[in-house]
C-alpha cells in the first residue's frame, strides 16, 4: 500500500496529513501502523516542537476502512485481540507523543476517527463538521477509543453519544468540550497556526512536562501522594536549565534562549 499520509516539518511544526480522501481517510491495519510510526518519528525529532494532525478531502476520518471491516468479520478472537491492540498502540502513541499535538478537523469525524481527535492535546474544528460515535448501530462498542474520548467529552456526554450513536454538530462538539475552537473553513489554518506558534514559543521542556502533568493529575484524588508529586514537579522544573533561563530572562526583560535563532 502507498503511504496513507504525508509528513512535513516547517518552522518547528510537524504536519501529519491523512491523504486517502477517496475513502474518507478511513484507516486499516496498515494506516494504523503508519500513523503510529509517524507520531513516534516526529515526537523524537529535536527540530519539532508541535505536531498537527490534519486530513485531506471532505472528511477528517470515517473510522474503519470497509475492506478492513470485511476482513475483521472473519477474525478469530485472538486475531481481533491483536488487531485491537494495534489500534490501541497507535492511539497511545498520539496521546503520549512528547510534543504537543493539535487536531485540525476540516470535515466529518466518525467512529474510530473520534479517537484520533480525542488523543490529541487540542482540537480545532470547522463549524460545518459532523461528529458521530456510530458503533452501537453495528452491534459494536467504541471500546478502544473510549479512554481518550471520555476524557475529551466527559462521562456525561459519553453516556448519551456512545449509547444513541446520533450524529451531532461541531457546535455541540464545542459545547461539550470535545473540540476547543470552531472556525470557518477558510480560517482553520490560521487558527491552528496560532496555537502552534504559542506552543513553539514556550519552553520545550516545560511544555513536555505540562503535557505529562495533565495526564498524571486528571481524574486523580487530591491526596497526599498527588500533592507530593506536584510539589516535586515544580521543584524539579524550577531547578532545570530551562526553568532557570525562563525566569531569569523574564526578570531581565529579554527573550529566553529557546526563542533565539
Amino acid at each position: 500500500m502507498s503511504n496513507a499520509l504525508t509528513i512535513a516539518v516547517q518552522d518547528r511544526v510537524a504536519r501529519i496529513t491523512l491523504s486517502r480522501p477517496e475513502v474518507r481517510n478511513a484507516f486499516n491495519d496498515e494506516v494504523i501502523q503508519q500513523l503510529k510510526a509517524a507520531f513516534e518519528t516526529v515526537g523524537a525529532r529535536d527540530d519539532v516542537r508541535a505536531v498537527v494532525l490534519a486530513a485531506m478531502g471532505p472528511a477528517f476520518c470515517a473510522g474503519a476502512d470497509l475492506n478492513w471491516m470485511r476482513r475483521m468479520a472473519d477474525y478469530t478472537r485472538e486475531e481481533n485481540l491483536a488487531d485491537a491492540g494495534q489500534l490501541a498502540a497507535m492511539l497511545q502513541a498520539i496521546y503520549e507523543c512528547p510534543k504537543p499535538t493539535i487536531a485540525a478537523v476540516q470535515g466529518d469525524v466518525f467512529a474510530g476517527g473520534m479517537g484520533l481527535v480525542a488523543a490529541c492535546d487540542m482540537a480545532v474544528s470547522v463549524d460545518t463538521a459532523t461528529y458521530c460515535l456510530s458503533e452501537v448501530k453495528l452491534g459494536l462498542i467504541p471500546a478502544t477509543i473510549s479512554p481518550y474520548v471520555i476524557r475529551a467529552m466527559g462521562a456525561r456526554a459519553a453516556h448519551r453519544y456512545f449509547l444513541t450513536a446520533e450524529r451531532f454538530t461541531a457546535q455541540e462538539a464545542h459545547r461539550i468540550g470535545f473540540v476547543h475552537d470552531l472556525v470557518s473553513a477558510d480560517s482553520l489554518d490560521a487558527k491552528v497556526n496560532e496555537l502552534a506558534q504559542a506552543l513553539v514559543s514556550a519552553s520545550p521542556a516545560a511544555v513536555r512536562a505540562c503535557k505529562r502533568l495533565v495526564q498524571d493529575v486528571a481524574d486523580r484524588a487530591i491526596d497526599a501522594a498527588l500533592i507530593a508529586e506536584t510539589v516535586e514537579g515544580i521543584a524539579a522544573i524550577r531547578a532545570s536549565d530551562e526553568g532557570r533561563e525562563g525566569v531569569t530572562s523574564f526578570l531581565q526583560k529579554r527573550k529566553p534562549s529557546w526563542l533565539a535563532g
